[in-house]
């Protein structure tokens, strides 16, 4: 089953506003942060009624929250806040990441990139290619290529950046060598706020 590497979808909440004022009034504890990302990520999810059924149909793949993830949680990130690594991939079957920062705010996006050294947009998840790419497995690759290279900006290409917009649900695969785009705002309210989506085979 070939799943879509990348989806677009504009205007995906009937009442963004609501769930805005929702997103916003969340706990954002600084002692919460377990990840490698910029910005702080709520200690509670940001509950979309239906939401698995509608990915689900969107990518024609049933799905379902991925464990041990910050799947329906929400980040605020801040202009000058730092993260740990740089160019990543997610521990999921399919990554989903719906802006909320209003019209007015919205700067950079979603930044999708190609390794240099190796010429890969993502990590092949077929032994051949795997193979091909120079690595006996797939562990090898991403130890090699993402571990070793996140923060190494000369080593990569940006070949596409999703603009953030409010309201814009984007779906990927997961294996796709991306990162978030530019953190902006001196408060949360003017920030870079978006809801994260980690899904699971369902």
């Amino acid at each position: 089953m070939m799943l879509p590497s990348l989806l677009v979808i504009d205007d995906f909440l009937a009442d963004p506003m609501a769930a805005r004022r929702v997103a916003l009034e969340l706990d954002y504890d600084p002692d919460n942060k377990h990840g490698n990302y910029p910005g702080h990520i709520s200690t509670e999810p940001l509950v979309v009624e239906g939401l698995n059924e509608r990915i689900g149909k969107m990518i024609n793949a049933p799905v379902k929250a991925a464990e041990n993830t910050s799947h329906m949680h929400c980040r605020v990130t801040l202009s000058g806040d730092k993260g740990r690594s740089g160019v990543h991939i997610d521990p999921a079957f399919y990554s989903g990441i719906l802006y909320l920062s209003l019209p007015e705010d919205c700067k950079g996006g979603t930044e999708f990139f190609r390794h240099k050294r190796t010429g890969l947009e993502r990590v092949p998840t077929d032994l051949p290619a795997i193979q091909k790419a120079g690595y006996t497995d797939i562990n090898d690759l991403i130890e090699d290529v993402v571990n070793k290279d996140t923060n190494r900006s000369a080593q990569w290409t940006r070949v596409m950046t999703v603009p953030m917009r409010f309201n814009r649900l984007i779906l990927f695969s997961p294996w796709l060598f991306h990162n978030s785009g530019k953190a902006f705002g001196k408060t949360p309210e003017e920030g870079r706020l978006v809801q994260l989506m980690f899904f699971a085979k369902g």
